[in-house]
């Protein structure tokens, strides 16, 4: 038995180990906390001195809050500007490497695009009364800012306020100089963010001088020419550093408004805007009054330019090409001989420009573009826009815009291709494609139709059902991109409907493998470079790659035998010509903002785009109005005087019962040598640039105030 008074060795539980590490975990967190409390009471003492009440506690929290929105403010700006800094990636500079002079198809001289160098003058060695004159009308303090001038800014809009209208502005020279390298003249937030970030950037990356000689050099000084040498050798036919104080203040006076200002086109609105020049230096206090006093007294006079036509829109598309073929060449000092052709670039913008000013403000639209090219391939017009003075945005050639039906005849150029042929029968009905349901333009259906019939009407849901059910969206995609659609195409199931942002140019080229047959990539504008020495350095038909058939003879007789329908019983019925088989699609895009027409016969396509810059709706145009109605009018004058040629597929040019004409144009099949063919001529350039300033003056003019009988009595 044990003994009950022996005492026995117990071990401790282990429990008690562990309370005691919780019970120094919890002293430790409690007095960590405790000092952590000091702390914060400490520093929560201190920032009291800081505080402050009543007026001045409104006034920290609205400085606060202005922090907070200008850093997020800044981060969205910044995410803006992102792509425009993308442009600054390239080669930017390489427009100062070339010097070409461009000729039409016949040789004849129509302009000159590049910096040529013996005549680009350093600012060291250009007069300094041109500088002052520079200076004093763009960018008074232009040697005190970092590309934004706040100060400039907050004058021009005080100025304005008094006068008010815009009498000043306030981009500063690196401002526009952002604009002129690497944007165009649309006038939208986003650009104007891009300009400021971009007009910084100048400033971080080149010398004010270099900004400067940059602004002087390139920007655009109405005539065709580019440059401040370039402008005086065309108006006063001297050189930059022989102008005296009244031309430097009316080359001055050009750069904001070359169109309004040119002195070969308006000479009075040139010398008054001297003559603000003028007050403008006095004012810098670059000189005095009587120091300019003389140059007000005795104007500038100018050299007669009037008739002088430069087609600056083809120049500048062209001038791309050529950059593009040369790259690789050891000389960049070129001789282009182009496709161009003067009769029907004059007919395109006398056609353009007389449509504007007859419906543009019925229509609600304000510009326009045009591209023709012939069977050949040979890029023949280009027409931009309304004026170039006013803008040299390219809308033919850059501007990526909707063109709603007129995309149409790839997707049934696809369905062709995969079997379908005009008398195929397929549904007009109600469709959806996920949450897509497309509808009509007239909101009804027509039941079961042969595609013929769809593609003359314009059905939408056909085409749908045809890539929903049948083709698929890539087929597409892919023909439209091989038939030369250089512009990105939408992979999305809308993109059947026109939804992709397409150019002119794009619209013309890819419409021109229905006029030649099934061919790609016949396409050009240089016929021929060579330097000034006379050595050729590339002609077109010895270099370019031959052209690829993307369409089988018979889809082109499918897509055509459809398409010359409609002008004559479809959707463009005012484009039809009289006694001359055509064909072509109309577009409209939703709420009307663009229309377009897309045509063609044996000789010429033509692709005319109406539209507004900031994509603001029109007045319900459509395709069949406006557009249609310009491609009449230019493709009548057009096929004056010439050898009609057959579309393939079609077996005869002209309409049954109707007298073609038969006379051959010479050159027509190319761009060799020879007398331009008779047609009947068109409004001169002189013509239509007095009209172009006619309508800028009436839309510019103040409203006529109708006098009530209660001012004709008081009158009396």
């Amino acid at each position: 038995m044990d003994n009950p008074f022996e005492q026995k060795k117990t071990r401790a539980p282990r429990t008690s180990k562990l309370l005691e590490i919780d019970a120094w975990i919890d002293s430790s967190l409690y007095e960590a906390g405790f000092k952590a409390g000091e702390i914060w009471e400490t520093i929560t003492i201190f920032f009291r001195r800081f505080r402050v009440y009543g007026w001045r506690r409104g006034v920290v929290e609205a400085l606060s809050e202005s922090v907070t929105l200008g850093a997020a403010g800044s981060v969205v700006l910044l995410a803006l500007a992102m792509p425009a800094f993308e442009e600054t990636a390239g080669n930017w500079r390489a427009q100062a490497d070339y010097a070409v002079t461009v000729l039409d198809r016949y040789g004849n001289e129509i302009g000159q695009r590049g910096i040529i160098q013996r005549d680009s003058v350093p600012v060291d060695e250009i007069p300094d009364h041109v500088i002052k004159a520079v200076l004093a009308t763009e960018d008074r303090r232009f040697f005190d800012h970092y590309g934004i001038d706040v100060i400039g800014l907050a004058r021009a809009m005080t100025e304005n306020m008094r006068a008010n209208s815009v009498v000043q502005g306030g981009s500063t020279i690196s401002q526009q100089l952002a604009k002129n390298l690497f944007l165009s003249n649309e006038r939208t937030i986003e650009r104007k963010v891009k300009e400021a970030f971009l007009s910084v950037w100048l400033e971080v990356n080149l010398t004010k001088k270099e900004i400067l000689q940059l602004y002087l050099d390139r920007a655009y000084m109405g005539g065709g020419t580019f440059g401040i040498t370039a402008a005086a050798d065309f108006y006063f036919d001297k050189g930059i550093k022989d102008v005296d104080l009244a031309e430097a203040a009316m080359l001055a006076g050009l750069f904001k408004a070359p169109a309004r200002y040119a002195p070969h086109i308006n000479l009075p609105a040139a010398r008054a805007r001297a003559n603000e020049v003028l007050t403008n230096i006095v004012q810098a206090g670059f000189m005095t009054e009587g120091q300019v006093i003389a140059a007000r007294r005795e104007p500038a006079n100018v050299v007669d330019r009037d008739n002088q036509q430069h087609p600056d829109y083809f120049l500048d598309w062209v001038f791309e090409e050529v950059k593009e073929l040369a790259a690789r060449l050891p000389t960049h000092s070129l001789v282009a001989r182009t496709t161009l052709d003067m009769n029907i670039q004059s007919a395109a913008e006398e056609a353009l420009e007389y449509h504007l000013r007859q419906y543009g403000k019925d229509y609600g639209v304000k510009q326009g573009a045009i591209v023709v090219i012939d069977d050949g391939g040979a890029v023949r017009a280009i027409v931009g826009g309304r004026d170039y003075g006013t803008s040299q945005f390219n809308r033919a050639t850059r501007a990526l815009r909707q063109v709603g039906s007129s995309f149409k005849p790839y997707v049934y150029a696809t369905a062709m291709e995969n079997g379908f042929t005009p008398d195929t029968i397929v549904r007009d009905a109600p469709i959806t494609w996920g949450r897509w349901s497309p509808k009509n333009y007239s909101r009804g259906y027509r039941g079961s139709i042969p595609l013929s019939t769809a593609l003359i009407k314009s059905i939408n849901t056909v085409p749908v059902r045809l890539a929903k059910e049948h083709l698929g969206i890539k087929p597409i995609k892919e023909l439209a991109e091989a038939m030369g659609i250089e512009s990105p195409v939408f992979s999305d199931k809308t993109m059947v409907l026109g939804t992709s942002g397409l150019t002119v140019l794009d619209q013309a080229t890819g419409f021109h493998v229905f006029a030649n047959g099934g061919l790609a990539g016949r396409r050009h504008g240089i016929t021929q470079l060579r330097t000034h020495s006379g050595e050729v350095v590339y002609d077109w038909r010895r270099d370019a790659p031959e052209p690829q058939r993307v369409l089988s003879e018979q889809s082109v007789g499918y897509m055509n035998s459809i398409m010359v329908q409609v002008p004559e019983i479809g959707t463009a019925r005012r484009s039809a010509l009289d006694g001359i088989r055509s064909a072509g699609k109309t577009g409209t895009t939703q709420a009307y903002k663009d229309a377009w027409y897309v045509g063609f016969t044996g000789n010429y396509t033509a692709a005319v785009w109406f539209g507004n810059d900031e994509s603001t709706p029109t007045r319900n145009m459509t395709g069949g109005s406006l557009p249609a109605m310009t491609w009449k009018r230019l493709m009548t004058y057009a096929h004056n005087n010439i050898e009609l040629k057959p579309i393939p597929g079609i077996d005869k040019p002209f309409l049954e019962g109707k007298d073609a004409p038969k006379v051959a144009d010479a050159g027509a099949d190319g761009d060799g040598d020879g007398e331009a063919a008779g047609r009947p001529p068109v409004m001169s350039a002189a013509t239509t640039r007095l009209l172009r300033q006619m309508t800028r003056l009436f839309r510019e003019a103040a409203p006529i105030r109708v006098a009530s009988e209660r001012d004709t009595s008081s009158a009396l």
